[in-house]
């Protein structure tokens, strides 16, 4: 025996198992009706199953265990939630169970029943050692399946992040235009250096750059002094020029910069270190302040992709990765994919976390819709299922793929997956 309690779950959910002439073990005859209703939480294993023992037709709840003498080790015969139970469904009956009225309750062995070749298929499939359980059958599952559950995997890693979006919006007293700007900038530092640019969006308000939405010079004072990097000196025009700006502007709003030891340069492309990307960010400020609402209105995503397309960075990026060292031929826009990821993990995640919030239909099916529209992430994970056979065709699937990956692959979840189920079902 060498399976968990979970999968006599399954067994019993979805009757894989011998139920033909079935008896207690104290030989009266079974016939179930209904098993019930699975119950993830505290409690009997199933609610509302129907059983039949003998002449009596029973309504009420089953708890399983791998041997009888679990109910004991668990002191279920302490806790009235299980005096409701109607049937003990065991993998090994060895010790008879009373209930708190001292009643004996009747118990279903199916260490007979379950085939082993159907143990076997889920041994196979739950102690695999390789980067995910099914690696060598998911490629033999309809794709229709593999389809419907990463939609499912898809909305629960939406919904979790949208618990991190509800909570700041809570903490700035209801306010989505801030709340939006929080996690668009912790988004510029993909993941890197998402948390000094989450600092800095705390520490400048989306209400003090639109005082100065007219004033690019300003803006771009603003973001790189709060982001720490005009404490040096400098001999160029330009940072001395945001220097003294900032300098102003710090003692005007009492604006604490981040500690610039926060950022990080290393194993990074030029092109990607933080001053570019603070550029970035500043001419995307400049270029469209307060974007929740604009987000919110524009359903085409070439539209939503213009919105972080040639922004007026200032030309000294163009000659400069950062500060004093000059350079030549930087890329200083925004590359295709930093724009999709910014749709998917903020946009997309803000269209549907409003419209959870608000129960508006509309916004999620917007959400939705958007990622159909974005090309698939490439990573390592996604590159092991496509490898195995899995079509990810965008953005959708592939996130989907990332929460079967990381909620039931990694935490051996395959009882409680649709696709593991479905090849515990094979043939």
């Amino acid at each position: 025996m060498n399976f968990p309690e979970d999968f006599l779950h399954y067994v019993w959910q979805f009757r894989s198992f011998d139920y033909i002439d079935l008896q207690t073990a104290g030989g009266e005859s079974l016939k179930i009706i209904n098993p019930g209703l699975l119950n993830k939480n505290a409690g009997p294993d199933f609610f509302h199953a129907k059983i039949e023992i003998g002449d009596t037709i029973w309504a009420g709840n089953v708890e399983i265990h791998l041997k009888s003498s679990d109910w004991l080790k668990h002191n279920h015969q302490k806790d009235p939630a299980y005096e409701n139970v109607i049937l003990h469904v065991v993998y090994e009956h060895d010790a008879e169970i009373k209930r708190m009225d001292n009643t004996v309750l009747p118990v279903l062995e199916l260490k007979s029943r379950i085939s082993a070749d159907l143990i076997q298929k889920y041994e196979k499939l739950f102690l695999t050692l390789t980067d995910f359980p099914c690696i060598a059958q998911i490629g033999t599952v309809e794709p229709l399946i593999v389809d419907s559950f990463l939609a499912r995997t898809l909305i629960e890693r939406f919904e979790q992040k949208t618990a991190a979006v509800t909570e700041t919006l809570n903490e700035l007293k209801g306010n989505w235009d801030e709340t939006f700007y929080r996690f668009m900038a912790r988004n510029f530092g993909f993941k890197i250096n998402a948390l000094p640019f989450e600092l800095l969006a705390k520490a400048v308000p989306q209400n003090i750059y639109s005082k100065h939405k007219n004033n690019p010079h300003q803006i771009e004072a603003l973001v790189f002094g709060a982001a720490g990097f005009l404490n040096d000196q400098f001999d160029e025009e330009y940072p001395q020029k945001l220097k003294a700006e900032f300098s102003f502007l710090q003692k005007k709003y009492k604006i604490k910069p981040v500690e610039i030891s926060v950022w990080k340069f290393m194993r990074m492309r030029p092109q990607n270190f933080p001053t570019i990307r603070l550029a970035q960010f500043a001419a995307l400020i400049v270029k469209a302040n307060h974007l929740f609402s604009k987000v919110m209105e524009i359903k085409d995503i070439v539209q939503l992709r213009a919105l972080f397309e040639n922004l007026p960075i200032n030309d000294y990026w163009k000659k400069h990765y950062h500060f004093k060292k000059e350079t030549a031929g930087v890329n200083i826009q925004i590359g295709k994919s930093s724009v999709d990821n910014i749709l998917l993990n903020t946009v997309g995640l803000f269209l549907f976390a409003y419209g959870k919030h608000t129960a508006t239909q509309f916004y999620i099916s917007r959400a939705i819709k958007l990622l159909e529209s974005l090309p698939a992430e490439e990573n390592a994970i996604i590159d092991k299922f496509t490898g195995a056979g899995v079509k990810i065709g965008h953005a959708f699937a592939s996130q989907g793929i990332l929460q079967l990956k990381k909620q039931y692959c990694d935490e051996k979840k395959c009882l409680s997956c649709g696709i593991g189920i479905k090849i515990l079902k094979q043939a």
